[in-house]
């Protein structure tokens, strides 16, 4: 199955884990990158506003297509209980383009739901499987990378 994860990181977070599953799917990777920053306390206050209010934002230009994948993979922070700006603007240009769709996401504490939901009607896929990993599951990630990457190998 060939695979392709999709990701935008703020903190390098999200970066971490997309970068552990690319790893072990032995898959390819594109990183989404935003023309509008959202670095240091005011980008996090912009990013939550913008994402809250569902604005899109320029993207850089991608270099994979979804189309020419069997799964696309999509990691985001959340933001204001949704995802990050520049993943909702690629799922909006790219959305109907995704086969069958995953997702995951990290976050402080919650907001986690709402955003894995929202991918799923943005995309409008059901996903083969999710994941989210909060603050303090981030430090030991492996075990539920390991189920997220299990339920895609035995979809």
């Amino acid at each position: 199955m060939k695979t392709l994860i999709v990701y935008y990181s703020r903190t390098q977070q999200t970066e971490k884990i997309a970068k552990a599953i690319q790893k072990d799917l032995n898959c390819d990777i594109e990183e989404i990158t935003a023309e509008k920053k959202y670095d240091g306390i005011i980008g996090y206050i912009k990013g939550g506003f913008d994402a809250g209010a569902n604005r899109v934002c320029e993207i850089n230009k991608v270099t994979k297509n979804p189309e020419n994948y069997d799964l696309v993979i999509i990691g985001t922070p959340v933001w204001a209980a949704t995802m990050a700006t520049p993943i909702y603007s690629y799922l909006k240009e790219y959305g109907n383009q995704i086969k069958n769709l995953a997702s995951f996401c990290t976050c402080g504490s919650s907001g986690y739901e709402k955003t894995l939901n929202k991918i799923a009607k943005t995309t409008g896929k059901t996903p083969i499987a999710t994941m989210y990993l909060t603050k303090d599951e981030m430090e030991n990630p492996e075990e539920k990378i390991n189920n997220f990457e299990n339920k895609i190998n035995n979809r």
